[in-house]
């Protein structure tokens, strides 16, 4: 590890991952060399396989040998994510290695069509595991109330889950039960709890961006006053809950068998709005057993001025608390607002899901008939 700002964040406990993946990164070395740089992990969803397919030729030779074959559209992205995903854990193994299974992860995302319906993303993500084939691998489940159930019963088996789409503290509670409930069921099989890992993911960005909307509205000095300060707070009053949850007696029976904390970590922390600081969502999430996962910009920026001056997180609970009350007081309801995020979450990634597809559907096509012109 040579960047200062990357070193700075590790050195106090914070893993930086890539939220972002594609062929190219991996044939070109590029993602190596961001391994050489101090990224640890990588994160994927459908809108990043998608922008991956639509770039370059690196996936055409893959196309006609499943257009010849006869494959649908379905098989063939599951086959070429797949690929990819296994690809990238290859290039994490040493890392995944040398931090017994803590980092050096990659992330696949459950089909997001399958988000409310617990059975078939179980079956999914089972699917997906065995397709990728190796032992560094993620699964993403979103958390609604149906991944929930999910994301126990995945864990039960031995498989590692990256929890997604998380906005609002209940629901976020309601991981931490699911992933202990994971592990009791996993001992109970007779599964070794120090091989199964998770993380909990968090997102950011999006909190400010709709309360942002609804302060812009209001237009008082009060409100003016809160923008860009929601996302911060809810994250900060996350790390609190997960401090509490894993200092109980329930946790500390597991961690005697082997288990690890299931860490927070912090997704969509790109800044959406050009007024706030670019790593805004970085220098102030800063705390031991965490995971940022930046795109590529938010990384660059990190790498280029990223001021890490400690801990941001632990000392900050009371001034996070005020902030939530604050636009409570105001009139924007947190149930109201982290529960629009989550249902915008599910279809944003339906959509991308439906577009990768689209994607895929079309290239497919031309490969047919590259397939067919050249049989005459």
């Amino acid at each position: 590890m040579t960047d200062n700002a990357l070193k700075a964040l590790a050195d106090q406990g914070v893993s930086v991952w890539l939220d972002d993946l594609s062929r190219e990164r991996v044939e070109t070395g590029n993602l190596q060399e961001l391994i050489e740089k101090g990224v640890v992990g990588v994160t994927t969803n459908p809108s990043i396989f998608q922008a991956a397919l639509a770039k370059g030729d690196r996936y055409d030779a893959d196309l006609r040998r499943f257009a010849g074959e006869g494959k649908n559209v379905d098989e063939v992205v599951f086959h070429l994510t797949t690929e990819d995903v296994r690809n990238a854990c290859d290039a994490f193994l040493p890392l995944y290695e040398s931090t017994h299974g803590v980092d050096g992860r990659v992330s696949i995302e459950v089909d997001p069509r399958l988000a409310k319906d617990t059975g078939r993303t179980v079956e999914e993500a089972k699917k997906l595991h065995e397709a990728v084939g190796r032992p560094n691998v993620l699964i993403k489940i979103p958390a609604t109330v149906e991944g929930l159930p999910a994301i126990s019963q995945v864990l039960a088996e031995g498989i590692s889950v990256n929890v997604t789409l998380i906005f609002s503290l209940d629901r976020y509670r309601g991981v931490m039960n699911a992933f202990l409930t994971g592990l009791e069921q996993a001992r109970e099989k007779g599964k070794d709890l120090s091989t199964i890992h998770s993380v909990a993911s968090f997102f950011v960005s999006r909190v400010d961006t709709e309360v942002d909307k609804r302060l812009d509205a209001i237009g008082t000095d009060e409100a003016k006053a809160l923008k860009g300060r929601a996302a911060v707070a809810n994250a900060r009053l996350a790390y609190q809950a997960f401090e509490e949850v894993f200092s109980t007696p329930r946790w500390k029976n597991l961690q005697d068998d082997g288990a690890h904390v299931q860490r927070p970590l912090w997704a969509s922390t790109g800044v959406k709005d050009p007024a706030y600081a670019d790593t805004l969502y970085v220098t102030t999430l800063v705390a031991p057993n965490t995971v940022n996962t930046m795109p590529e910009k938010t990384l660059d920026a990190v790498v280029d001025h990223a001021d890490i001056t400690g801990d941001t997180v632990t000392g900050a609970y009371a001034d996070a608390a005020e902030v939530l009350d604050a636009l409570e007081g105001l009139g924007i309801s947190y149930a109201e607002v982290t529960a629009q995020l989550e249902r915008e979450g599910v279809d944003k990634f339906e959509v991308a899901w439906g577009e990768l597809l689209d994607e895929a559907q079309k290239d497919i096509d031309l490969a047919r008939a590259d397939v067919e012109q050249g049989d005459k």
